[in-house]
């Protein structure tokens, strides 16, 4: 069994996916990349194979008829023989340095008697055009040690485990039932909500591992992007509801930090809905609220009066000016589009 296995889904990753398979190569026999080709036009299925075949036993081409990142995600998950499992985008990459780190830990605590769930680092905001470089560390976390959801302090708003920063036990993704939806985009988000109550064992290293690329016109984060895209936000943003009933989570902590995770998400659809300026879509901003409320009352009413829901559901104009200036402010301290 490998230690780690890699999932690069790509797309018409012909430009950058070298830079990224380059990046974790150094991991030697210790890992598997399995680079997802998922329908891909340009030369991504050649350059998947020419690595498989440079690199045996430790590369996989993995080719499907195109199904979206999420199941070239499910693809990564059904294929992985590591006994731990990360995600890198085809146009990130990783962190020599830490990525030695990484691996050193997930090592030793393999060989240990408890089992590690979840491994959560660093990772850097390499938007482009940016000098200073944005670095998501986790000040909740105890650093350096095995812990619990009991061990763990109040999130700071502004600070999310993403699927940039985590790495999850193979198994335990398979057990919990994930599995992504097709041809939607921001499932990212359910990959790192839906496992969260399975994990129990959890490990932070305050290392900035992954590189997460920011700048390309037509990436998924880009404001214009995510508005041409709202529906299936809006999706994503309905699975997660959909998926548990909060308020049997038992764990405190793990239930605030839930509830905490599920309402930027949906504080992202409400603005980008309000964005976009259109009266279909402040329809569907509505339309998402109500639906919220028919769901979970309770859930709605927590969502809806926090500080964060209080700003995204102004009314009228004056109040929508007021939504867009709070996202603003937040984009400058996230580095968030």
């Amino acid at each position: 069994m490998k230690l780690l296995t890699f999932a690069i889904p790509c797309y018409n990753s012909e430009s950058y996916m070298e830079k990224c398979i380059e990046s974790l190569l150094p991991g030697g026999d210790d890992v598997e990349i399995l680079i997802v080709d998922d329908g891909s036009k340009d030369r991504t299925a050649e350059i998947a194979d020419r690595y498989e075949r440079e690199y045996p036993g430790i590369v996989r081409a993995i080719h499907q008829e195109n199904g979206g990142h999420g199941e070239a995600v499910n693809a990564g998950i059904r294929n992985a023989t590591g006994l731990y499992f990360k995600v890198v985008d085809s146009d990130d990459w990783v962190d020599a340095e830490a990525y030695e780190k990484i691996l050193a830990k997930l090592k030793e605590i393999s060989g240990g008697q408890e089992t590690l769930d979840m491994m959560v680092s660093n990772y850097v905001y390499e938007k482009e055009g940016a000098k200073h470089k944005k670095v998501m560390r986790y000040s909740a976390l105890p650093k350096d040690e095995l812990f619990t959801w009991k061990d763990v302090r109040r999130f700071p708003k502004g600070q999310y485990i993403l699927m940039h920063s985590v790495i999850y036990r193979t198994m335990l993704l398979r057990e919990c039932g994930l599995l992504l939806p097709k041809h939607t985009f921001y499932v990212d988000n359910i990959y790192v909500y839906k496992p969260l109550p399975s994990v129990r064992n959890i490990y932070y290293m305050n290392v900035e591992f992954y590189r997460y690329f920011i700048g390309r016109d037509d990436q998924s984060v880009n404001e214009k992007v995510m508005i041409s895209r709202i529906d299936q936000q809006i999706r994503v943003n309905k699975l997660m509801v959909d998926e548990f009933d909060l308020w049997k989570i038992q764990n405190r902590r793990l239930r605030r930090y839930m509830f905490n995770y599920l309402e930027i998400i949906t504080v992202i659809s409400t603005i980008m809905l309000i964005r976009s300026g259109t009266e279909e879509n402040l329809e569907k901003k509505r339309e998402l609220w109500r639906y919220i409320k028919e769901k979970d009352i309770r859930l709605f009413h927590r969502l809806r009066m926090g500080i964060m829901g209080s700003a995204m559901n102004l009314p009228g104009k004056g109040g929508r000016k007021i939504s867009v200036a709070a996202y603003k402010l937040s984009q400058k301290v996230v580095g968030f589009n």
